[in-house]
């Protein structure tokens, strides 16, 4: 148990993309990260985005057209998570920007969570919450190494309540 791999965090994910060249400005331009050198050794199209972090490997993809991207929008469906510092301003953002979401909130013991969910252009969902309203409880003592976002400054009221989740 505990931690059989030793692992340390997550390092990067990779999509791999139908332009490479929209997935970059997609990804720098509406969600900040930044490009940054590559090996030279990989001799295939791509490029590698940083912040928050996590790395983010775009790959593009060696046939374009056969790669189909779902329209609806699904808040169930495979997705990438970012924290925000305010709901609000992100919502703003994304209408400004004209980029189609769907909202959702998620409540638990009257702590609640808003979610914005919408694609990048080669339709793999992106998430943006307050998703550190809510703790980080473990189910059992040997399930998390460490829960960072365990003790929250919340006001006594939302600290009782997450106190009520912890199992005995």
């Amino acid at each position: 148990m505990g931690n059989p791999l030793q692992l340390k965090s997550l390092n990067h994910i990779s999509l791999v993309c139908k332009s490479l060249e929209k997935s970059v400005d997609f990804y720098v331009n509406v969600l900040g990260f930044v490009p940054i050198k590559r090996p030279t050794s990989l001799n295939f199209n791509g490029a590698w985005l940083f912040n928050y972090g996590i790395g983010i490997h775009l790959l593009q993809s060696d046939d374009p057209e056969s790669m189909t991207k779902n329209p609806h929008i699904n808040p169930k469906d495979n997705h990438i998570s970012f924290q925000c510092e305010s709901m609000g301003a992100v919502e703003k953002k994304l209408q400004e920007m004209k980029i189609e979401y769907v909202k959702n909130r998620v409540e638990e013991n009257g702590i609640y969570v808003d979610q914005l969910f919408f694609h990048d252009p080669d339709g793999s969902m992106i998430e943006i919450c307050n998703c550190d309203n809510i703790p980080v409880v473990p189910l059992s003592e040997n399930k998390a190494r460490s829960c960072s976002r365990f003790k929250c400054n919340v006001p006594n009221r939302q600290q009782q309540q997450i106190q009520q989740m912890i199992p005995m």
